[in-house]
C-alpha cells in the first residue's frame, strides 16, 4: 500500500490559479529583459582565470612548475565545462523537458568524470606535479561560476 497518492493534475486548476500563458509578444518582452548568459562566457572566463593564476603562480614563485600546475588545475575545470556545454547544448538541445534533464545530468557525469580522469592522469602529465597549485588553479577556476552568476544577476537588475 501507497502513502503517496499521485495529485491529479488539470489545466482548468492552472487557470484557475491565475497562471495565464504567455502571448508572443510577452514572451519576447521577457526575453528582452532578463537576456541569459551564454555558458561559453563562464568556459572562457575560467581561460583567463587560469592562465592569469599560472603566470602569477610562475612570476612569484621562479618555478615553471607551479606555473604548469595550476594552469592544468584550471584545465581540468575549463575542458569538462567545454565538454559539457557542448553536449548539453548540441543540436538536440530543444528537447522535452523529462529529456532535457536526462541530458544534463548524463553530460554532467561526463564532466565530472573527466575532471577525475584529469586529475588522476595529472602526476604522468606534469613533471614536478605541485598539488597545492593544481589546487589553486581548480578552485580558481571553479570560483568563475560564482562570479558568473553574479554578473547574471546585475545585468538583470
Amino acid at each position: 500500500m501507497s502513502i503517496i497518492a499521485p495529485i491529479p493534475y488539470d489545466d482548468d486548476d492552472a487557470a484557475g490559479a491565475g497562471y495565464e500563458p504567455l502571448t508572443a509578444e510577452q514572451a519576447q518582452q521577457f526575453r528582452q529583459e532578463n537576456p541569459s548568459l551564454s555558458p561559453w562566457w563562464v568556459v572562457a572566463g575560467q581561460l583567463v582565470v587560469g592562465l592569469v593564476l599560472a603566470l602569477a603562480g610562475w612570476a612569484l614563485t621562479g618555478r615553471a612548475n607551479i606555473g604548469w600546475s595550476t594552469g592544468y588545475g584550471a584545465l581540468a575545470v575549463m575542458i569538462p565545462a567545454a565538454v559539457f556545454v557542448r553536449g548539453f547544448k548540441g543540436r538536440r538541445a530543444l528537447l522535452r523537458a523529462g529529456a532535457a534533464v536526462v541530458r544534463f545530468f548524463l553530460w554532467e557525469m561526463v564532466k565530472m568524470g573527466l575532471t577525475l580522469a584529469m586529475l588522476l592522469a595529472a602526476p604522468r602529465l606534469i613533471m614536478a606535479l605541485s598539488w597545492p597549485a593544481m589546487l589553486v588553479g581548480l578552485a580558481g577556476a571553479m570560483q568563475v561560476y560564482w562570479v558568473a552568476l553574479l554578473f547574471a544577476s546585475r545585468r538583470k537588475n
